[in-house]
């Protein structure tokens, strides 16, 4: 019982601060760059009808390390379960933008990384404060958006991409 509430009251602000969609949308097609400095459109994000995660942070936001680090974890046990795919994009400025290649290589993550240093896509998803975590369905539409982050609520997150990867539909 005590185990149960403490874990309820260590959940809770996970869940007050995610928030599943009524009207999923489409992922805003923006211009953003590579790590190489190339310019992509997010539009141009494919899966294969599988879900994509879309995770906004910066190389100045330890709670956003810490996620992309504990995801990447266990990123290629997702992958073979789901198919799922994850994009982290950079929300450093202009100034940072340089460091963000040589920090994503320092950590060894294995997953997508682009830079947003205009904040363009940024804005077109109203992020606020980094982390901030889209969970886009087969279809490429915004089904689920978490701000912040917790140690454990990549295990939420991926108890909803496994239930997309079968085709059920997310429950309020």
């Amino acid at each position: 019982m005590i185990k149960s509430a403490l874990f309820l009251a260590l959940l809770m602000p996970v869940l007050l601060s995610a928030q599943l969609l009524d009207n999923s949308r489409p992922i805003p097609s923006v211009e953003i760059k590579t790590l190489d400095g190339k310019t992509i459109n997010t539009s141009t994000f494919e899966n294969g009808g599988k879900p994509i995660i879309i995770n906004f942070w910066a190389t100045w936001c330890k709670p956003c390390i810490a996620e992309l680090t504990n995801i990447d974890e266990v990123y290629e046990e997702w992958i073979k379960e789901t198919g799922v795919k994850v994009i982290a994009i950079s929300i450093d400025d202009s100034r940072n933008a340089t460091k963000v290649a040589p920090f994503v290589s320092g950590k060894g993550w294995t997953y997508e990384v682009y830079s947003d240093p205009n904040s363009d896509f940024k804005r077109a998803l109203n992020v606020n404060n980094p982390p901030q975590t889209f969970l886009i369905n087969g279809n490429k539409e915004i089904v689920w958006q978490h701000n912040g982050y917790q140690e454990g609520s990549e295990v939420e997150l991926y108890e909803l991409v496994k239930k997309l990867a079968e085709g059920k539909p997310l429950n309020h």
